[in-house]
């Protein structure tokens, strides 16, 4: 934080510097003498913190800075600044008014004094904050709840008997039966099953008579053999 601040701090100071401006007190058709009205020109310039005033004179003149007072009274025996030499710059580094005029006597009652009204610099917009960056197109969009309407469930279908008007309670059809696994399977209507039909008296005796009849052939027929 403290760096951004610096940086922030020198590059305003860079663009001041790059912004600010010098004039030439009284030019470009005049100078720092008597014979120029120097209040029109300064009414007719704009000076902003950071601009720097170029007085160029001759020996005869010199630049003194003064207080309202004096630049109004023209008292010029106690001076704030005192320049000479025929070239002065002087830097405009605070806003407000400031008074200058030539320490000459006469001269300074001749017309020859300078108000400067010094304006701020604008100062730059505070920095935004940062915006966040727009939302990923993979990320999710966030899940809303669904509600099913109110007649999403299917309607009940029931039986009506001819005999009921439809205004009549519904009754509904009774469930298939099942079979159950352990009950034994019907027969089938095709298939019929064997009935045995019994014999007669007469019957069974000729078959009890065939059969011992073929008991005693055997019999005989056993001990042939082992003879």
């Amino acid at each position: 934080m403290v760096r951004t601040f610096t940086s922030l701090a020198f590059v305003a100071m860079m663009l001041k510097l790059a912004m600010a401006a010098n004039y030439t007190v009284g030019g470009p058709n005049g100078g720092w003498d008597a014979t120029t009205n120097l209040q029109a020109w300064a009414a007719s310039n704009k000076f902003l913190v950071g601009d720097s005033l170029i007085f160029q004179y001759g020996p005869a003149h010199d630049v003194i800075e003064v207080s309202k007072a004096g630049y109004d009274s023209c008292q010029i025996s106690s001076p704030l600044q005192s320049y000479s030499g025929g070239t002065t710059a002087i830097t405009l580094s605070s806003p407000g008014k400031r008074y200058f005029t030539c320490a000459t006597p006469g001269h300074c009652s001749g017309g020859m004094k300078l108000e400067i009204d010094t304006l701020a610099t604008s100062t730059p917009p505070p920095a935004s904050p940062l915006t966040p960056p727009p939302a990923s197109p993979l990320t999710p969009a966030p899940a809303s709840t669904f509600f099913p309407p109110a007649s999403s469930s299917p309607p009940e279908i029931y039986n009506l008997s001819p005999s009921q008007s439809p205004e009549m309670t519904p009754t509904m059809s009774p469930p298939a039966r099942t079979t159950s696994p352990l009950a034994s399977p019907t027969p089938s209507p095709t298939t019929s099953p064997s009935v045995k039909i019994p014999l007669s008296s007469s019957a069974r005796k000729e078959s009890l008579q065939s059969s011992l009849t073929m008991g005693i052939s055997l019999v005989i027929m056993m001990i042939l053999l082992a003879i």
